[in-house]
């Protein structure tokens, strides 16, 4: 009888533990397998951007020549034309804005890509680059001479000259946007001259640029300031969103040997912002692995299980739970600097081609970050679009952009949504972009302006008090309003 009694016991164990296991990989592999993939095709003489809801037809590409000499002339012949013809200008590197910022109707579409020069002095600590290289390319190049980039944001696939026209920001710790890492850059203005900026050198000039979406010339040749490529090791904690602040001011800022920081919300409908994490990445004294030695870390994996949680509420625990655990063996795992940054986009995209994931960040000031938390919960637990994951990262006052989002130091609250491809969609997500830039008014807070556009003219200028100031300058520059965009046209009051 005791026998009989044993074996039962450890027969619902096993079944137990076999639950445990197949459940999440069953979850797991319905995800994969009823992923509705199919490749999103751009019809010949059509642009779009990261968003997918923005095809546009162009009066053509314009694919850029790769050395300073070429380009230039290039791009000389290209805006008479445009003058001549009364053509607008877009330029574009990867394309990860969302709201047209890169697209013009019927006019020309730059793609900045092949201008991917680089070269670096290392007496200076000065990398040259083209606009058109991306990170994960600056990366890689500065990884043979033991360095890394500076400030950047979380995914190395964007493009240089694209990172400075929204001025982008990192989880760098105690750091201001990407700006702040520039030491000067070549700009192409609208009659056709190269324009060196710099704090010293066009200082004005300098500031409309960053954080400018192209609209006063065309970013040739960037300097940018470097650091040392370390090697870090990764560590986690669980904090309540009301003690994020303090424990960020505890556990980072007062640590010398901390370089990356971000924070994560619970989005799961149990314990919904309730619970966080305070993630970050500390210098150890050990010499960091080229970037050619490191491994893939299992992205396709990754990403699976991040899809994994779109309108599902048991895929946002899962992936909850996934991380906690993996955050809890991450210590004994060794990144180098370069390798943190090396991260693709492809590490969460979106393969169902009737949706697609569209960003939100709104900057706070620290002291109004747990107000804003709590402001964020009854809005967001009746939305209508599915909220697939809020990150937190900080950003220091910013002193060089002129549509300065960081007027002091903030942290920076970054929300994916996943929203289907209809109409009813694209006004449910309208509605709760009102919704969530007044909670942000109402904790004296910013909003980043490389999303949709569906914050209206009057209340984009209660964020953006210096608009009409910055639109009179874009006047000054190019008078005939040569460079445009999807942006210009919605914010510019003609």
């Amino acid at each position: 009888m005791q026998k009989v009694q044993k074996n039962k016991l450890w027969l619902s164990l096993f079944l137990i533990l076999l639950a445990v296991i197949s459940i999440p990989a069953i979850h797991l592999f319905k995800t994969k397998i009823n992923e509705q993939q199919g490749i999103e095709h751009i019809p010949t003489g059509y642009r779009d951007d990261a968003s997918h809801l923005n095809l546009t037809k162009v009066h053509k590409i314009v694919d850029v020549e790769s050395t300073p000499e070429a380009i230039q002339q290039q791009l000389k012949t290209l805006l008479k034309y445009a003058a001549e013809h009364h053509l607008k200008v877009s330029i574009a590197g990867a394309k990860h804005s969302m709201g047209g910022h890169t697209i013009y109707p019927d006019g020309i579409a730059l793609n900045m890509l092949p201008y991917n020069h680089m070269s670096f002095d290392e007496k200076s600590n000065i990398l040259t680059i083209g606009s058109g290289a991306t990170w994960e390319a600056a990366l890689r190049y500065l990884d043979h001479y033991g360095k890394s980039i500076a400030v950047m944001q979380s995914f190395s696939n964007f493009s240089i000259g694209g990172s400075i026209s929204v001025n982008g920001h990192g989880w760098q710790k105690n750091s201001p946007p990407i700006s702040s890492s520039v030491e000067s850059f070549t700009l192409m203005n609208a009659q056709g001259e190269i324009v060196k900026c710099s704090r010293t050198e066009h200082p004005e000039l300098f500031k409309l640029v960053i954080g400018g979406y192209g609209l006063f010339g065309i970013i040739l040749d960037v300097k940018l300031k470097v650091v040392d490529n370390v090697a870090l090791t990764f560590q986690s904690i669980s904090v309540l969103p009301e003690d994020y602040v303090n424990a960020y001011q505890k556990i980072v800022s007062n640590n010398p040997n901390v370089q990356f920081a971000y924070g994560r919300l619970r989005i799961s409908d149990k314990h919904f912002l309730q619970q966080a994490t305070l993630n970050y990445f500390e210098k150890i004294d050990k010499k960091p692995l080229a970037l050619s030695q490191q491994q893939s870390k299992n992205a396709e994996t990754k990403r699976i299980v991040f899809r994994g949680s779109v309108d599902s509420e048991y895929g946002k625990r899962l992936r909850w739970d996934l991380e906690s655990s993996l955050n809890s063996v991450s210590p004994y795992a060794t990144f180098s600097r370069n390798e943190i940054l090396s991260e693709d986009a492809a590490l969460i995209e979106n393969k169902d081609s009737h949706s697609t994931d569209l960003l939100h960040e709104y900057f706070i000031p620290k002291q109004h970050l747990a107000q804003f938390i709590q402001d964020l919960k009854p809005v967001l637990k009746t939305k209508k679009v599915d909220l697939l994951n809020i990150t937190i990262r900080e950003v220091e006052h910013d002193h060089d952009a002129f549509m300065n989002y960081a007027r002091e130091d903030v942290f920076g609250l970054v929300f994916l949504f996943n929203q289907k491809k209809t109409e009813q969609q694209e006004q449910d997500m309208q509605q709760l972009t009102q919704q969530l830039v007044d909670i942000t008014l109402k904790n004296q807070g910013t909003f980043y302006l490389p999303y949709r556009l569906h914050v209206s003219r009057d209340k984009m200028r209660l964020v953006y008090p210096q608009t009409d100031a910055f639109f009179s300058l874009k006047k000054k520059y190019d008078p005939e309003e040569i460079f445009s965009n999807q942006f210009y046209l919605h914010y510019h009051e003609s």
